[in-house]
């Protein structure tokens, strides 16, 4: 399969993309064509575990790496004993149509870890074979840190450099990073908001001769590994919700998706899946108090926020204003055109917003997307209203989707509310909400109290540079 980008130029195949991360021209790593799915693929797949079923859905897209190593990666990526669930993703019943889709059951206790463990294993595996070294720059709001930095730890042809905005994440979140002690894992806080670390990190990846010359490679969802590994988890929780459907109606039998949302990757990963051929009626698309996202799907008009303008709130990983990934969404949107799509990120450079207001109407139904926000005050009750009635804890971010997907129940169609984390990352708004604190064991009690190691760094994107050009692999 060859990959091209958003904005025109031809990347090559999987290996490729997975590698250079950011396109040289700015854009994001697209396939040329999606591959497709139907009902006799999707009943030849039922059996399989959760590596089997990601190995036949990612060999669709890295089809120039051999199904044998495929297959040894994903088995790698995805065993068992890596997982509090022998499922790898377990799926549970609340109530009212809504079921938990369980993305937290890996080591870092978030959604993130099913699609990392996986791009760890396949950049160390193309590394290994071109004898070379990369060093990754990410930024996180929380989760794809501590995910990224765990499964690359220790790896003698990987480096991290991770930015994470200052004060903006849980303690918990900031334990799981900060404590590390690996020297291939640089933790980098900067003073600013989420949206300053992803603009450093694509100002730094724009420059093609600063990337080539470090070795700079990306993990965040603009890497198209991320996002094709996701696919999986939605074929996954399709299959399991239909399990107890007779075969003879299995036949493009629907199941909306609700997901949390706040650089917008993996909720891409579901409309991937949806344009696939996975029979899905609706893609709901839950923002918290940082709606740019919701009021996009409402109007039509991408308005990113500044920096000033993004809000702290309860729900941290989704204190996003400008999603990254949106703009694979609007390449879409647009038939596939790299003109239009150039020419609408031009238009945001210039106006600060983009009008895609007249093609807001395929939203829904062609396209499957609603949307709605979710409140500090609706996550608390959202979490005590599930803890009461299903006896699940969820964690705030959850509990954004689990409240938006309500608002959008249709009978008979199943609703899957894709889980972010697990509660105890968020102890102090669990608390606020039932009253009592998430238990901490002695595992986590250990985490908590480990000392933490950072460089803080301005939002200054020559010191940024000058410390990776100090620390990188070569």
């Amino acid at each position: 399969m060859q990959y091209l980008s958003t904005r025109g130029a031809q990347l090559g195949q999987y290996r490729d993309v997975i590698v250079e991360g950011l396109a040289p021209d700015g854009g994001l790593a697209v396939p040329a064509e999606l591959p497709t799915i139907d009902a006799a693929l999707l009943e030849r797949w039922r059996p399989l575990d959760y590596a089997g079923l990601a190995t036949e859905i990612l060999g669709l897209f890295a089809t120039d790496i051999p199904r044998d190593e495929l297959a040894r990666i994903c088995r790698t990526s995805y065993r068992p004993e890596a997982f509090a669930s022998p499922e790898v993703v377990p799926v549970t019943s609340l109530d009212g149509g809504l079921s938990l889709v369980g993305l937290s059951e890996g080591p870092t206790l978030a959604f993130k870890d099913l699609a990392m463990r996986f791009l760890g294993e396949a950049l160390d595996l193309v590394l290994t074979e071109a004898d070379e070294v990369l060093n990754i720059l990410g930024a996180t709001s929380g989760d794809t840190g501590s995910a990224a930095e765990h499964a690359l730890r220790g790896r003698d042809r990987l480096a991290v450099f991770m930015l994470s905005p200052k004060g903006r994440m849980s303690p918990f979140q900031r334990a799981q990073m900060y404590s590390l002690l690996e020297p291939n894992v640089h933790n980098i806080v900067v003073d600013g908001v989420f949206d300053d670390c992803q603009r450093l990190v694509k100002r730094i990846s724009e420059d093609v001769e600063f990337k080539r010359a470090h070795r700079l490679g990306a993990v965040n969802s603009i890497n198209f590994g991320r996002i094709s590994a996701q696919i999986a988890y939605y074929v996954w929780a399709w299959l399991r919700a239909t399990d107890a459907v007779p075969a003879a109606d299995r036949d493009g039998f629907e199941v909306s998706f609700a997901v949390p949302s706040g650089n917008f990757g993996n909720i891409l990963s579901g409309h991937y899946a949806r344009s696939m051929g996975l029979p899905v009626r609706r893609l709901v698309l839950a923002t918290n108090e940082n709606n740019v996202l919701d009021d996009f799907f409402r109007t039509g008009h991408y308005r990113p926020r500044t920096a000033a303008n993004t809000l702290t709130t309860s729900s941290p990983s989704m204190d996003v204003s400008r999603a990254s990934n949106l703009e694979r969404f609007v390449f879409d949107l647009l038939g596939s055109s790299p003109e239009r799509t150039a020419a609408a990120w031009g238009e945001l450079t210039v106006r600060g917003e983009i009008d895609l207001s007249a093609e807001q109407h395929r939203f829904l139904p062609e396209l499957g997307f609603v949307s709605g926000t979710s409140t500090h005050a609706d996550r608390l009750a959202t979490i005590r209203e599930v803890a009461e009635r299903c006896g699940v804890t969820i964690d705030p971010h959850t509990a954004d989707g689990v409240k938006v997907a309500r608002e959008h129940v249709e009978e008979g169609v199943p609703m899957l509310v894709l889980e972010t984390a697990k509660p105890q990352k968020f102890a102090e708004t669990i608390t606020e909400a039932l009253g009592v604190a998430p238990a901490i064991d002695a595992e986590t009690r250990t985490l908590l109290d480990a000392p933490q190691h950072v460089t803080e760094i301005p939002d200054d994107e020559q010191q940024l540079r000058d410390l990776i050009a100090s620390s990188a692999l070569r």
